[in-house]
């Protein structure tokens, strides 16, 4: 008995970690993808509304490579109602080839959560649209603060046509002087 309740304890652990790697059905990650080209600061300009950033604006994330090829990722957010600045400090590394969008970050040790980058601006990568593990995870992220109507409505087109709840969606307010 003991030796089935471990069995199971693993299988049940190993699910959970798989299952925070995975992505959302219709979710494919982009490749080709360059970790150098990505590497440096985002604005975060749409996302679905989750614990983490809740009351935050003034979003970025910040990210840097690392010697070993994993990936520092820092994220700031000012939340207005408190009147102060909110920083969180990370770890990501890829999946499974360094040239597909799909990385696993974590923020609480040895847990890690999925990082899909499902659309980008190939040539140029100044926009990124980014789930999570599943359907209640998603960014629009972009190197201005600021991006056109018609970038916002493909953005909100694709991430509907995979199942996303787009009415859902919080316009992120940045504000250059804070």
């Amino acid at each position: 008995m003991k030796n089935q309740l471990a069995i199971v304890c693993t299988l049940f652990v190993s699910c959970l970690l798989i299952g925070c790697t995975a992505m959302p059905d219709k979710v494919t990650p982009v490749s080709p993808f360059s970790i150098e080209q990505y590497q440096g600061k985002w604005y975060e300009i749409a996302r679905l509304d989750h614990s983490f950033e809740r009351d935050l604006e003034n979003v970025t994330a910040d990210y840097s490579i690392n010697d070993d090829g994993s990936v520092t990722v820092l994220n700031r957010g000012f939340n207005a109602q408190d009147n102060e600045w909110s920083e969180a400090q990370g770890k990501a590394k890829f999946v499974d080839s360094d040239n597909v969008g799909h990385l696993k970050v974590s923020f609480f040790g040895p847990f890690y959560s999925s990082y899909v980058v499902f659309g980008l601006d190939q040539q140029n990568y100044q926009y990124a649209y980014v789930s999570g593990y599943n359907n209640d995870y998603l960014w629009l992220l972009a190197r201005t603060p600021t991006v056109s109507e018609q970038r916002i409505a493909d953005f909100k087109a694709s991430a509907k046509q995979r199942g996303f709840n787009t009415d859902k969606l919080i316009m992120v307010k940045q504000d250059p002087t804070q």
